[in-house]
Protein backbone atom coordinates (compact mmCIF):
# COMPACT_ATOMS: atom_id res chain seq x y z
CA UNK A 1 0.00 0.00 0.00
CA UNK A 2 1.28 3.49 -0.83
CA UNK A 3 1.89 6.13 1.80
CA UNK A 4 -0.98 8.58 2.13
CA UNK A 5 -0.56 11.84 0.21
CA UNK A 6 -0.61 13.79 3.46
CA UNK A 7 2.41 11.86 4.71
CA UNK A 8 4.39 12.81 1.58
CA UNK A 9 3.92 16.51 2.41
CA UNK A 10 5.79 16.15 5.73
CA UNK A 11 9.43 16.88 4.96
CA UNK A 12 12.69 16.98 6.86
CA UNK A 13 14.79 20.13 6.64
CA UNK A 14 17.02 18.98 3.76
CA UNK A 15 14.04 17.91 1.63
CA UNK A 16 12.20 21.12 2.54
CA UNK A 17 15.16 23.22 1.37
CA UNK A 18 15.30 21.29 -1.92
CA UNK A 19 11.56 21.70 -2.50
CA UNK A 20 11.67 25.40 -1.64
CA UNK A 21 14.57 25.92 -4.07
CA UNK A 22 12.61 24.11 -6.80
CA UNK A 23 9.59 26.32 -6.20
CA UNK A 24 11.78 29.40 -6.28
CA UNK A 25 13.83 28.67 -9.41
CA UNK A 26 11.87 26.27 -11.60
CA UNK A 27 8.30 27.25 -10.89
CA UNK A 28 8.65 30.81 -9.54
CA UNK A 29 6.04 30.12 -6.87
CA UNK A 30 4.97 32.64 -4.21
CA UNK A 31 5.64 30.80 -0.95
CA UNK A 32 3.79 31.58 2.27
CA UNK A 33 5.07 30.38 5.65
CA UNK A 34 3.23 30.13 8.92
CA UNK A 35 3.64 28.06 12.04
CA UNK A 36 1.98 26.88 15.20
CA UNK A 37 1.32 24.02 17.60
CA UNK A 38 -2.04 23.01 16.07
CA UNK A 39 -2.59 20.70 19.03
CA UNK A 40 -6.31 20.09 18.54
CA UNK A 41 -7.26 21.07 14.99
CA UNK A 42 -10.34 23.33 15.02
CA UNK A 43 -12.20 25.86 12.87
CA UNK A 44 -9.88 28.69 13.90
CA UNK A 45 -6.85 26.75 12.63
CA UNK A 46 -8.47 25.75 9.34
CA UNK A 47 -9.72 29.27 8.66
CA UNK A 48 -6.30 30.75 9.45
CA UNK A 49 -4.41 28.26 7.29
CA UNK A 50 -6.84 28.51 4.38
CA UNK A 51 -6.65 32.31 4.39
CA UNK A 52 -2.85 32.12 4.66
CA UNK A 53 -2.75 29.93 1.55
CA UNK A 54 -4.60 32.62 -0.42
CA UNK A 55 -1.61 34.97 -0.13
CA UNK A 56 0.56 32.80 -2.34
CA UNK A 57 0.75 29.69 -4.47
CA UNK A 58 2.39 27.37 -1.92
CA UNK A 59 1.85 27.15 1.84
CA UNK A 60 4.54 25.83 4.18
CA UNK A 61 3.39 25.13 7.74
CA UNK A 62 5.92 24.77 10.54
CA UNK A 63 4.57 22.55 13.31
CA UNK A 64 6.11 22.74 16.77
CA UNK A 65 7.66 19.49 18.00
CA UNK A 66 6.27 17.80 21.09
CA UNK A 67 9.21 19.15 23.13
CA UNK A 68 8.65 22.75 22.02
CA UNK A 69 4.88 22.56 22.63
CA UNK A 70 5.52 21.33 26.17
CA UNK A 71 7.96 24.22 26.66
CA UNK A 72 5.48 26.80 25.30
CA UNK A 73 2.17 25.46 26.61
CA UNK A 74 3.05 23.49 29.76
CA UNK A 75 3.50 19.91 30.93
CA UNK A 76 0.00 18.70 29.97
CA UNK A 77 0.54 19.58 26.31
CA UNK A 78 0.60 18.53 23.59
CA UNK A 79 -2.59 16.51 23.55
CA UNK A 80 -1.69 15.00 20.15
CA UNK A 81 1.77 13.88 19.03
CA UNK A 82 3.81 15.91 16.55
CA UNK A 83 3.29 13.22 13.91
CA UNK A 84 -0.50 13.26 14.38
CA UNK A 85 -0.59 17.06 14.27
CA UNK A 86 1.62 17.19 11.17
CA UNK A 87 -0.51 14.56 9.36
CA UNK A 88 -3.73 16.47 10.07
CA UNK A 89 -2.25 19.74 8.76
CA UNK A 90 -0.75 17.98 5.73
CA UNK A 91 -4.15 16.45 4.90
CA UNK A 92 -5.54 19.91 4.18
CA UNK A 93 -5.55 20.36 0.41
CA UNK A 94 -4.30 23.94 0.49
CA UNK A 95 -1.18 23.01 2.52
CA UNK A 96 1.83 22.27 0.31
CA UNK A 97 4.44 21.28 2.90
CA UNK A 98 4.69 20.59 6.61
CA UNK A 99 7.92 20.66 8.56
CA UNK A 100 8.24 19.83 12.26
CA UNK A 101 10.68 22.08 14.12
CA UNK A 102 12.14 21.52 17.58
CA UNK A 103 13.31 25.03 18.41
CA UNK A 104 11.22 27.32 20.60
CA UNK A 105 10.66 29.63 17.61
CA UNK A 106 10.72 29.04 13.84
CA UNK A 107 13.36 31.75 13.25
CA UNK A 108 16.03 29.41 11.88
CA UNK A 109 13.45 27.74 9.64
CA UNK A 110 12.25 31.10 8.30
CA UNK A 111 15.82 32.26 7.67
CA UNK A 112 16.59 29.00 5.85
CA UNK A 113 13.43 28.71 3.72
CA UNK A 114 13.09 32.45 2.99
CA UNK A 115 9.34 32.59 2.36
CA UNK A 116 7.95 35.35 0.16
CA UNK A 117 5.21 35.91 2.76
CA UNK A 118 5.33 35.36 6.51
CA UNK A 119 1.84 35.02 7.96
CA UNK A 120 0.57 35.15 11.53
CA UNK A 121 -2.73 35.79 13.28
CA UNK A 122 -3.65 39.32 14.22
CA UNK A 123 -2.99 38.53 17.87
CA UNK A 124 0.59 39.37 16.80
CA UNK A 125 1.95 42.62 15.43
CA UNK A 126 5.01 43.38 13.32
CA UNK A 127 7.20 43.80 16.41
CA UNK A 128 6.18 40.46 17.93
CA UNK A 129 6.25 38.22 14.84
CA UNK A 130 9.34 36.02 14.93
CA UNK A 131 11.23 36.37 11.64
CA UNK A 132 9.43 39.53 10.50
CA UNK A 133 12.58 41.64 10.49
CA UNK A 134 14.50 39.05 8.47
CA UNK A 135 11.71 38.55 5.91
CA UNK A 136 11.32 42.30 5.41
CA UNK A 137 15.11 42.71 5.02
CA UNK A 138 15.21 40.44 1.96
CA UNK A 139 12.09 42.00 0.42
CA UNK A 140 9.40 39.60 1.60
CA UNK A 141 6.03 40.54 3.11
CA UNK A 142 4.73 40.05 6.63
CA UNK A 143 0.95 39.83 6.93
CA UNK A 144 -1.58 39.12 9.67
CA UNK A 145 -5.02 37.55 9.48
CA UNK A 146 -8.02 38.16 11.76
CA UNK A 147 -8.63 35.11 13.92
CA UNK A 148 -12.01 33.42 14.27
CA UNK A 149 -13.30 34.51 17.70
CA UNK A 150 -13.85 31.98 20.47
CA UNK A 151 -11.76 29.18 18.93
CA UNK A 152 -8.58 28.11 20.68
CA UNK A 153 -7.10 24.81 21.74
CA UNK A 154 -6.71 26.13 25.29
CA UNK A 155 -10.41 27.05 25.30
CA UNK A 156 -11.42 23.62 24.01
CA UNK A 157 -9.32 21.88 26.67
CA UNK A 158 -10.87 24.08 29.37
CA UNK A 159 -14.40 23.21 28.15
CA UNK A 160 -13.54 19.51 28.31
CA UNK A 161 -12.19 19.87 31.85
CA UNK A 162 -15.35 21.68 32.96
Amino acid sequence: MQNPLSQSKILDLISAIDQRNNWKTDENERVVFTNGCFDILHLGHVDYLEKSSMSGTKLIVGVNSDRSVKELKGPERPVNSEYARARLIAALGFVSMVIIFDEDTPLDLIKTLKPDVLMKGNDYNLETIVGAKEVLEYGGEVLTIPLVPDYSTTGIIQKLKN
